[in-house]
């Protein structure tokens, strides 16, 4: 039953990819903006079973969205409620298929080795930031069981400090309730493994994206404070304090 589960899954996920694929060549031909890989991604959650509930507004641009992370799940629930980028390791731009199609989401690849293109990999942020396209991090890092959250990662924050002008930090929560220990991707667990594990789950599940307020990044100078003003939030959003689908402080 659960290889049949995948078997379906796959077949519709592929049959969703070669259609947003035709729809996106036909919007960039006529040199419009497409909506497709967003579109894409939304579909990709709702084929592996997750039903979005949104908790608050998000904006839609000149932001950068900061959010706890704990499943590959979280990349196609928060760009199919947003239609952010993703600031992402380059090894994922060489893995293939997957590295092509972050770049139809035009994810921004950094080196996180690459002690010497720190100041290019910021620069490179503070541009995206600028051109107005919402982009989103993960500053844990690395995905989590859902149970702790993770202590935040600074480095990327340094593109906020100072941020291009009108630019805003609007703190997510993204929290799976019950099916949290199905979907967590642990430390260690190959991709493709979590990814197929995730697929063969029955059934649906509800996943909360909690959109706290938004707030300036030159009120909390430096990256690390900036960091920790996020991380306070998202931690504040804790599903006992949202509890239902009202835009509330967080």
């Amino acid at each position: 039953m659960k290889q049949g589960r995948l078997a379906i899954r796959v077949a519709g996920l592929s049959a969703s990819l070669a259609g947003a694929l035709a729809l996106h060549g036909a919007w960039r031909s006529g040199r419009r903006a497409s909506p497709w890989p967003r579109r894409f991604l939304a579909r990709v959650a709702r084929i592996a079973g997750a039903r979005a509930r949104i908790v608050g507004q998000p904006l839609t641009r000149d932001v950068m969205f900061v959010a706890n992370h704990q499943s590959w799940l979280d990349i196609p629930l928060l760009a199919g409620a947003t239609g952010t980028s993703f600031v992402a390791k380059a090894e994922l731009a060489r893995t293939p298929l997957v590295g092509w199609l972050c770049g139809l989401n035009r994810t921004l690849f950094i080196e996180r080795a690459d002690r010497l293109g720190i100041a290019d990999q910021v620069q490179a942020i503070r541009d995206a930031l600028a051109r107005g396209q919402p982009l989103a991090i993960f500053p844990e890092g690395t995905t989590g069981d859902g149970r702790a959250l993770l202590p935040f990662k600074p480095a990327l924050f340094a593109a906020l400090d100072p941020a291009p002008p009108g630019i805003r930090v609007q703190p997510v929560r993204i929290d799976y309730g019950p099916a949290m220990a199905d979907l967590a991707w642990p430390d260690g667990e190959h991709g493709q493994t979590n990814a197929a594990r995730v697929l063969r789950r029955p059934g649906r599940f509800t996943a909360t994206l909690t959109f706290c307020p938004p707030f300036d990044p030159a009120d909390h100078p430096g990256r690390k404070a900036i960091a920790a003003a996020a991380r306070r939030r998202i931690a504040d959003a804790a599903p006992r304090d949202c509890d239902t689908p009202q835009p509330r402080s967080c």
